[in-house]
């Protein structure tokens, strides 16, 4: 079963706006954990190009992306 964020988080690259999903974080935090390239991001994440996959990285949150998603989803559990 996957865990949904409680906010929608949505991030305007361009003309595009991308939806922040717990399977685009997954992929963020496989870049932000290896050597993936940026092209490779590009690819995972459907983006046109690796530049598309930069200017998204620059505007994510750092935290998202560093936060364990067990952490996350105790931490939603006991939000009121």
């Amino acid at each position: 079963m996957r865990s949904k964020l409680t906010e929608e988080i949505k991030i305007k690259i361009g003309e595009k706006e991308i939806s922040i999903t717990e399977e685009t974080l997954n992929i963020l935090r496989e870049y932000a954990r290896t050597q993936m390239t940026l092209e490779k991001l590009a690819e995972k994440l459907s983006l046109e190009s690796w530049e598309e996959a930069y200017e998204l990285l620059k505007k994510i949150p750092a935290w998202l992306l560093w936060t364990p998603p067990t952490l996350t989803k105790i931490r939603k559990r006991t939000q009121p």
